[in-house]
């Protein structure tokens, strides 16, 4: 362990140039009096590192030094390809070999191109979670994660919507999607996708399974999301907004709120346009349209219009005062 420290170490004087002993304590997640030993380790291994004091002071490497130890792992290989998300790659349980992989990965790159990736890093970052919700616990995150790569067996407790169950399950892959994770996986002859927060229990079993010959994860979600969407949005209402409400449906609705604006009719008075939107169940549908407020009108089917109109007689009621001597009637 103390060994890549070390290593760790003396990449990260070479990627950043001079640091001050905390700053490396952070970033190696240890006690400052840990660094002092490390750099001398490092000094008394005939790495030239160099102590400068002062306000600007801290350790740097001796100029034009350059270390070409930068072999990685298979972890740190395999978490590369997390780079742009280093919150899932933290629950995945990848987080340290992330940046022990992108501090080799800098190291071995000629000076241009090092400098390059790290403007690169300080310009774009990739936050996955959606906006104003939590994420999802999912203590067994990193048990999946595991058993998907190694090709295990897992006994699992899991927890539906009718009910508990317990499954040996073949986990195929991880899919995180809006910042909900998804594990793909082989269970009674079919392939499946359950939500990784459900898991009460994961247990990894001692023996291992053969991947389905042909299985593609992408391609494979990519058709599970198309058949779920299918499935959710299977009506269709006729609506009347106003220009407000047109700019509202690709935000409140996503791809259908862009499809209906693709084939909205002609303008009419004050610019109101007639769509044709996709719609889950009517019960769902009332709330979701609801939400345009007054901006949009039902026109059918006739049984979606009147769920929305008894739904506002409903709440009308609900917000009348009563009458009294501050409120006549009439």
């Amino acid at each position: 362990m103390r060994a890549d420290r070390l290593l760790s170490l003396l990449l990260l004087l070479q990627n950043r140039g001079r640091m001050t002993a905390p700053e490396l304590a952070a970033a190696l997640e240890v006690s400052v009096r840990t660094v002092y030993r490390d750099v001398e380790a490092l000094a008394a291994s005939g790495v030239p590192v160099l102590a400068d004091r002062g306000p600007a002071g801290g350790y740097r490497l001796m100029d034009g030094y350059r270390t070409r130890l930068t072999g990685l792992t298979d972890a740190e290989a395999g978490s590369l390809f997390l780079a742009a998300v280093p919150g899932p790659a933290n629950e995945l349980g990848l987080g340290a070999e992330l940046t022990t992989a992108q501090l080799k990965f800098r190291a071995a790159l000629p000076a241009a191109l090092a400098d390059r990736a790290r403007r690169v890093q300080d310009r774009f970052h990739l936050d996955a979670p959606a906006w104003f919700r939590d994420a999802d616990p999912v203590p067994h995150l990193a048990a999946l994660a595991r058993a998907v790569w190694e090709q295990h067996v897992l006994r699992t407790h899991y927890r539906r919507w009718r009910g508990e169950v317990h499954r040996e399950l073949h986990p195929l892959g991880l899919v995180l999607k809006a910042g909900i994770w998804y594990v793909v996986a082989l269970g009674e002859g079919s392939v499946r996708t359950y939500r990784v927060s459900r898991f009460l229990a994961v247990e990894r079993l001692p023996e291992t399974f053969e991947r389905p010959a042909g299985f593609a994860l992408a391609a494979y979600w990519e058709h599970s999301s198309r058949r779920m969407e299918a499935a959710l949005h299977h009506d269709t209402a006729r609506l009347r907004v106003s220009p407000r409400a047109a700019r509202l449906l690709p935000v409140r609705f996503g791809a259908a709120g862009r499809r209906a604006l693709e084939g909205a009719g002609p303008p009419g008075p004050e610019g109101w346009v007639e769509v044709r939107l996709s719609v889950e169940s009517p019960a769902v549908a009332v709330g979701d349209l609801l939400g345009l407020g007054g901006e949009a009108e039902v026109l059918g089917p006739p049984e979606l219009r009147e769920a929305v109109g008894r739904t506002v007689r409903a709440l009308a009621k609900r917000y009348t005062p009563p009458p009294g001597p501050d409120h006549p009637i009439g």
